[in-house]
């Protein structure tokens, strides 16, 4: 038999969720899926699809670091969010995950580790490990609302970590970073020498007002190697047209030492379609009519489920500001997984909280995309099996 490189042995072992989930569909049971957070399949508005039958669409002339034309344009777009960007500080490809592959490329030799927040989305490791990268996870302490504690941050370091993720906002806790925040991490970032990575998917979904929040990394003066990553399948809900984009920002020297090298490696790939690259400019300007829609979606959602909590349940909501998800802190006992299954034999299908490395506690965690008809329908059986799986005890402290 052929020999494989252990950085592509993943565990295909499906869990009780998993199984249960699949002898659930294979009988063709109803189920109410509070999983979903495809901004395709559940109702949101779409551009017009005859944007990629732009003039041109069918040439090829590739730029390593994207069209000139469509860096143009994203920097004009993000430009409105903070500080003015440079074209020439952008950097495309086909995803933010390749940009996180290409990041670790530049980064990092085989060996070598990221600090990854956690909780967090389990994909960091993912990327990592096929780079021959470690991660180390720093935890986002419940007691700060799963906000960023530099000083974790800071004694986290290790003699071979070269960057710093951060989610904002985190992803699913919804916490954004605060000005405090992003500044002590910065100085942190500088005096190690280590760089600094801002994943910012989730950054244009605010639903309610927060002093002292970050909007954007991008654009900001700091004393550290600075890389800000978003894209469209978050900010325009079109994961299907495969367009990513890094803004790398910090001292002069090192961030167009940065721009050099990265545009080595894009060259290496030349992953991102002429298509859409040249539609961008009016992909961009879909942007706030989705975002509109997806912030409403996401409010009204999680007012249904803050009213159809009882009274002294032993549930709660976590705080939040932002993103497509909510975390519901449950009872420790019967548990996560335990209660997952309840409420999938209910027909109702939700996320545990170890999938996302939560600790101290039980938590769920819901999309808050899901169509409102849907979401309306799976709250009886979501608050009768929590109700159930608490009764007896105390209400959690959130």
């Amino acid at each position: 038999m052929s020999r494989f490189s252990p950085r592509s042995d993943f565990s295909r072992t499906p869990n009780a969720l998993a199984e249960a989930l699949t002898r659930r569909r294979a009988s063709q049971l109803p189920l109410l899926d509070l999983t979903d957070s495809n901004p395709t399949r559940v109702g949101l508005p779409s551009p017009d699809v005859g944007l990629l039958r732009t003039p041109g669409a069918m040439g090829y002339a590739p730029e390593p670091a994207g069209l000139s034309s469509a860096r143009e344009a994203l920097a004009a777009h993000l430009s409105r969010r903070g500080g003015a960007l440079l074209p020439e500080h952008l950097v495309l490809s086909a995803s933010t995950s390749e940009a996180y592959g290409w990041l670790f490329k530049l980064l990092c030799e085989p060996g070598d580790d990221v600090l990854v927040p956690a909780p967090c989305y389990p994909l960091f490791e993912h990327l990592a490990r096929l780079e021959g990268v470690q991660t180390r996870p720093y935890r986002l302490p419940l007691a700060h609302g799963f906000g960023l504690d530099v000083a974790e941050v800071e004694a986290t370091l290790g003699p071979r970590t070269r960057a710093v993720l951060v989610v904002n906002p985190g992803n699913p806790t919804g916490h954004f970073l605060h000005e405090g925040e992003l500044a002590a991490l910065a100085d942190v970032c500088a005096r190690r020498e280590v760089a600094l990575v801002v994943d910012e998917v989730f950054s244009d979904f605010p639903w309610d007002v927060e002093e002292g929040r970050v909007d954007t990394v991008a654009g900001r003066a700091l004393p550290a190697l600075t890389f800000t990553l978003s894209g469209l399948s978050k900010v325009v809900g079109l994961p299907g047209l495969k367009l990513g984009w890094t803004h790398v920002g910090g001292p002069a020297a090192a961030r167009d030492e940065a721009l050099a090298r990265l545009e080595w490696v894009a060259d290496a790939y030349l992953s991102v379609g002429t298509p859409v690259q040249l539609a961008l400019p009016s992909l961009l300007a879909h942007a706030a009519d989705f975002q509109a829609a997806a912030v409403a979606r996401v409010r009204e959602n999680r007012k249904r489920l803050s009213a159809a909590r009882p009274a002294g349940a032993c549930w709660d909501v976590v705080p939040a500001h932002g993103g497509w998800s909510t975390v519901l802190r449950i009872p420790r006992e019967p548990g996560e997984e335990a209660t997952c299954l309840a409420l999938l034999d209910a027909g109702v299908l939700v996320q545990p909280g170890y999938f996302y490395d939560f600790t101290g506690g039980a938590f769920l965690v819901l999309s808050l995309l899901t169509p409102p008809g849907d979401f309306a329908a799976a709250l009886a059986p979501l608050t009768r099996v929590l109700g159930a799986a608490g009764e007896g005890g105390p209400g959690p402290s959130v």
